[in-house]
């Protein structure tokens, strides 16, 4: 095994995807990654996911954690609370991922396998090869490519094609040297703050091609109203990071 998969960690957000979280597990045990650990983390869902996750904690019990939060809501909050999580019991690698099966539990151990090469391992949408879903409407897919395409022009980030993609696998060592704590976004910008904190600090990014399906169950909590609101903080973003350099890179321990 890897040095870098001596444990490996998935972290998956959930807010009311009780129609989703049980066969997900099931997927991604399925998989054939040795000693593959997951952490949801669930933003106090009233549709009861919280509590069939602590089902599934007693039927995998060491492979499955549920973190309860009752704080501010927000997917920048929920992994910054589940990264903080295992990298403390010790995690040398993990994937982030959607709970909905939009990132599909099959490409995990591709991620896993380019951080070989590779400090985070971004599963892209818009290099040759990746793809969305072809039902998407046009409006839908012109909201998502023009969101991503401005967020890398504002941010010079011309390496990387899909700097809006949530599925993605992190060295622990990157995670650390980013510092969580300048993270501050708290909604769908998240993703495109770390990947620009991971750019200015000189890590190196990999982009794998993935098909981004359109989820089964549930709703999504994607809207226009998110959409418009994370374009407006790129320019946050920038303001915050953008004289960082290889030399601000951290240290410290979780």
């Amino acid at each position: 095994m890897k040095n870098y998969m001596r444990k490996p960690w998935v972290v998956i957000p959930t807010y009311n995807e009780a129609g989703n979280v049980e066969s997900l597990t099931d997927a991604l045990l399925d998989l054939e990654i040795p000693a593959l650990q997951l952490l949801f983390v669930d933003d106090d869902s009233p549709d009861g996911t919280g509590e069939l996750l602590e089902e599934l904690t007693r039927r995998f019990p060491g492979q499955v954690e549920v973190l309860h939060r009752t704080g501010p809501r927000g997917l920048g909050h929920a992994y910054i609370d589940g990264f903080r999580h295992v990298l403390a019991k010790g995690a040398t690698a993990l994937v982030q991922m959607d709970s909905d099966f939009s990132h599909q539990p099959k490409e995990v151990p591709h991620l896993f396998a380019a951080l070989e090469t590779a400090d985070l391992v971004i599963g892209s949408r818009y290099v040759e090869g990746g793809g969305i879903d072809p039902t998407w409407a046009v409006q839908r897919r012109a909201l998502s490519s023009g969101g991503n395409l401005y967020a890398r022009l504002i941010l010079g980030l011309h390496a990387v094609r899909d700097a809006t993609a949530g599925f993605r696998a992190w060295q622990r060592e990157t995670l650390l040297g980013i510092g969580l704590e300048r993270i501050h976004s708290q909604g769908y910008i998240f993703q495109v703050e770390t990947t620009y904190v991971t750019c200015r600090l000189g890590y190196k990014i990999v982009e794998i091609p993935i098909f981004f399906p359109d989820r089964q169950v549930g709703e999504s909590k994607m809207d226009l109203k998110i959409k418009v609101e994370a374009t407006l903080r790129v320019w946050d973003v920038w303001r915050r990071h953008r004289r960082l350099t290889f030399q601000d890179r951290l240290t410290e321990s979780p």
